[in-house]
């Protein structure tokens, strides 16, 4: 149990498959946060919510604000009806975490907004709602420029002579992993996303090698080309959320630049500039 809290109070929630964040504010506008597992209703169980959602602190809320991975109808319905169940007096929102990144990105002004984390994903938000999105469909078919791609097409080019022998050397040494170990956790381990994704420290750690750094602009190139273009509005800047876009700023802007657009707002974790937002309208 997170606690008790005697004052009503909003919670807002940012939610992926992995972790949970969530914010609690106060009447007196105090907030505070914690993380849980991630939740994600086209993935997980009504009981394996239900048990998460016990943790969460004993308070009268007045609203509760979900935004995250796989809150889609009825995914979402269902997820909706927990919460409900456990703060019943609660006004409850759930929608997806593209809206939330929207809201952190760009507020109630027109906008291009995206995510880029393990996976990827983007849309043309026009201050209320998303208007356009392009299927990001995940890290076989898509999800360009996201960890799981990242790390999918690195450990390709290593395994395929594409990059150089040091790299590969490099690679070899800090992550301890050979080439069984890599088909392995591919082709035989669950959640093989997350163990691709899991290589994105090896690309920073070298980011000045040129082969790299032309690495690195070349996938987010190709997320501009294939997600952000197709919107057809480069008067508007691509703003992003997530740890990849973060970590990568520099890289990414230089993308935008050669693809002809600008990168703008650039967040590791959406949910304060959520909260800035939500509690304001």
């Amino acid at each position: 149990m997170i606690g008790t809290i005697v004052n009503t109070c909003t919670i807002i929630a940012d939610s992926g498959s992995t972790k949970t964040s969530w914010l609690l504010t106060d009447e007196e506008g105090q907030r505070s946060t914690f993380e849980t597992p991630g939740i994600n209703p086209v993935r997980d169980s009504e009981d394996s919510i239900s048990d998460i959602l016990t943790s969460l602190p004993q308070a009268p809320v007045s609203h509760l604000y979900f935004y995250g991975a796989g809150c889609i109808p009825p995914f979402s319905d269902a997820l909706k009806a927990l919460l409900q169940r456990r703060f019943p007096q609660a006004r409850i929102v759930v929608d997806s975490d593209l809206m939330g990144a929207a809201i952190a990105l760009c507020g109630n002004q027109e906008g291009i907004a995206c995510i880029l984390g393990t996976g990827s994903n983007s849309c043309l938000y026009d201050g209320e709602r998303i208007v356009a999105n392009v299927s990001p469909l995940g890290y076989i078919l898509g999800d360009e420029g996201s960890g799981a791609v990242l790390g999918r097409n690195l450990v390709g080019d290593l395994l395929k002579g594409q990059m150089s022998p040091d790299l590969l050397e490099a690679f070899t040494q800090e992550t301890g992993l050979t080439r069984t170990d890599i088909i392995t956790n591919v082709y035989r381990q669950p959640m093989p996303n997350r163990f691709l994704a899991s290589l994105a420290p090896f690309l920073e750690r070298h980011r000045q090698e040129p082969l790299i750094r032309a690495f690195l602009i070349k996938n987010f190139r190709r997320f501009f080309r294939r997600n952000v273009a197709l919107y057809h509005r480069p008067d508007l800047k691509a703003n992003f959320v997530g740890g990849i876009a973060n970590t990568f700023s520099s890289e990414l802007s230089e993308a935008a630049r050669q693809e002809g657009l600008t990168l703008g707002h650039v967040i590791q974790r959406p949910i304060e500039q959520m909260a800035d937002f939500l509690l304001s309208h």
